[in-house]
């Protein structure tokens, strides 16, 4: 049991022992102890002045000397106002230490036999990954990771959306402008092709648009009459009966993209264990929606549509099948989820998707669950917020999105500026040098956008990511290099630092209490992240623990002490905070340099 739970089940025991009033422990908690004032963890007072019938500082003070008489681990306490201060008792903290030392498992828990699918990614096949789709990426692959620590079984999922009428705009672009270009012939990643066709075929439509306007047609009337999105439709209309040419060209459009895409996942160091084709699930759900009608869930309109009314629920009626029996989003999602289960009985479903989908998928989940699926309390949709360049707002259609790969490789070059700038490769060959760039670029890159709560709009800032100060990826990193030379110093001249070297040590220093109490929170946090589906909880904890460590590194020696027991400590303490950085780091998706 940890130390915080041990205060707590003995904080229950003194308000049974000195109010004769029950409290159970886990309806208690403790907040870290605010650095201005001595302690380690803070108990609030104020919500148990009913049950002590005594003013805070009084309450304070008999629950604090029962501790101290009672629980062997508090060795002081003082009562600031509502507030009682606890320090633990030293020896305490370092059992901790060298039981967290001995752990090898420490920061992975056991399987807990649920399994949850986190799909992310779902591009469309018209156009490359953009800065939107990195924050998304990065944030699906974290959550999956950081759930499989904590004993899920996860399977990642990326449903792409490869059909549809935006698939077809840049078909019939292609068609009429290509002359029989290909990546190979244009130079360029197949993603990028399809998308440069999707940028003309916008500018000829609306172009078309203004021709039709001058010639006196309503605008609204012009955008359905422009003759490429009548072609555009009509194509989709062919693809749907089968066409073998337009079939043809849309399998050697998509499979150019499909190599442009797994190019940047490579990059991006994100995986998939399954992948689902809208091609494959738009016609999913109709069977689901002639269920519930059956079960009373949907009901139809006279014109033979059918809508599902959740008003009840606080929102309003919710078509989910046109009149003409063709499907709307929302069928084919449904159709889906089922399918997910099918394939995978999952216990949970969480979808990364963008906020401007939060309506749509809490339609979807009330319908499923008022269908009763057995999955239907564990649908979460991970909403997160847009991504802002300090230039502005992406735009999709115009041709000036940030495009995904660019902004990879600005960063990977960047880092590179920045770290020759700062002589930080003295002594690296070509190819370490070049891998340094990668994984400091890189891991800028994905700590900036991962270290903000999910739901929040950000602004990503790219010269402030590559900084070595800071809450930043390259400041995490570069206090794992240096810890690495620390431990590498230590093997070279055969200092023992393992769980046995620390016995008989009885006292600590401020700074190595911190840290290890920053050590013991770290499984704390990895539960707080995955309960909250937040990788930022991971990101800020790594930045805190880095921060503590540079401040332990800047007050105290290590290879200058004298006493060889605390030398021995000190790297161990260190060689623990390393473990922990690349473990959190792992999570998140970035790798840390051994050297820097």
């Amino acid at each position: 049991m940890d130390i915080e739970k041990q205060l707590l089940h003995h904080i229950s025991s003194a308000f049974q022992q000195l109010f004769n009033h029950e409290i159970a422990p886990d309806s208690l908690a403790l907040q870290p102890t605010r650095k201005e004032f001595q302690g380690n963890y803070t108990f609030v007072l104020f919500p148990f002045l009913k049950v002590t019938r005594l003013s805070p500082e009084e309450s304070g003070k008999r629950i604090g000397e029962y501790l101290r008489e009672h629980a062997g681990l508090v060795a002081d306490y003082n009562v600031i106002k509502g507030f009682l201060n606890l320090s633990v008792d030293e020896s305490h903290w370092i059992r901790v230490f060298q039981s967290i030392l001995a752990n090898p498992d420490f920061g992975q828990f056991a399987p807990n036999g649920e399994r949850v699918m986190v799909e992310y990614s779902s591009p469309n096949t018209n156009k490359p990954l953009h800065l939107g789709h990195l924050r998304n990426n990065f944030l699906g692959y974290a959550v999956s990771e950081i759930l499989k620590a904590n004993g899920f079984e996860v399977i990642k999922a990326n449903l792409v959306n490869d059909r549809g009428i935006h698939i077809c705009k840049s078909m019939v672009a292609y068609q009429k402008l290509a002359n029989g270009e290909t990546p190979e012939s244009a130079g360029l990643k197949g993603d990028h092709l399809a998308g440069k066709y999707y940028v003309l075929f916008d500018k000829e439509y609306k172009k078309q648009i203004e021709e039709l306007i001058e010639k006196g047609m309503d605008k609204e009337e012009a955008k359905k009459q422009a003759p490429w999105m009548l072609e555009a439709q009509q194509m989709l209309i062919e693809w749907e009966k089968g066409n073998p040419e337009v079939v043809d060209l849309w399998k050697t459009m998509n499979g150019w993209v499909y190599e442009g895409f797994a190019a940047t996942y490579k990059t991006m160091g994100v995986d998939f264990d399954k992948t689902y084709y809208e091609s494959d699930t738009y016609l999913l759900g109709k069977d689901i929606v002639s269920e519930g009608l059956e079960k009373g869930v949907f009901f139809k309109k006279p014109n033979g549509s059918v809508w599902v009314d959740l008003t009840s629920e606080g929102l309003d009626e919710k078509l989910v099948l046109r009149s003409d029996g063709t499907s709307v989003y929302i069928t084919q999602d449904m159709g889906t989820a089922d399918l997910k289960y099918r394939d995978f009985e999952i216990n949970r479903s969480v979808y990364v998707v963008g906020n401007e989908q939060d309506y749509h998928f809490d339609v979807l989940f009330k319908i499923m669950r008022k269908l009763g699926r057995p999955y239907g309390k564990g649908l979460y949709h991970l909403s997160y917020g847009m991504v802002d360049l300090p230039s502005g707002k992406m735009k999709s259609r115009e041709g000036t999105v940030v495009d995904g790969d660019d902004l990879m490789a600005e960063m990977v070059e960047t880092a590179r500026e920045h770290t020759q700038e700062l002589g930080k490769i003295d002594g690296f060959s070509n190819e370490e040098a070049e891998a340094l760039y990668e994984t400091l670029g890189m891991g800028a890159l994905k700590y900036f956008l991962l270290k903000v709560d999910p739901k929040k709009r950000m602004l990503f800032n790219p010269a402030e990511s590559i900084e070595f100060q800071g809450n930043t990826g390259p400041f995490i990193q570069y206090t794992h290099a240096r810890i690495s030379a620390i431990r590498r110093k230590a093997d070279q001249i055969g200092l023992e630092y393992g769980p046995n070297s620390l016995s008989g040590l009885n006292s600590l220093v401020e700074s190595e209490k911190n840290l290890i109490i920053l050590l013991q929170d770290y499984e704390k946090k990895l539960k707080t992240a995955a309960e909250e589906y937040a990788p930022s909880v991971i990101a800020q904890y790594l930045f805190d623990l880095a921060k503590e460590y540079n401040r332990f590194y800047a007050e105290l020696p290590i290879f200058s002490e004298t006493k060889g027991q605390i030398q021995s400590f000190r790297v161990a303490l260190s060689v623990e905070v390393a473990k922990t950085i690349r473990k959190g780091m792992k999570l998140l998706g970035i790798n840390v340099p051994e050297k820097m």
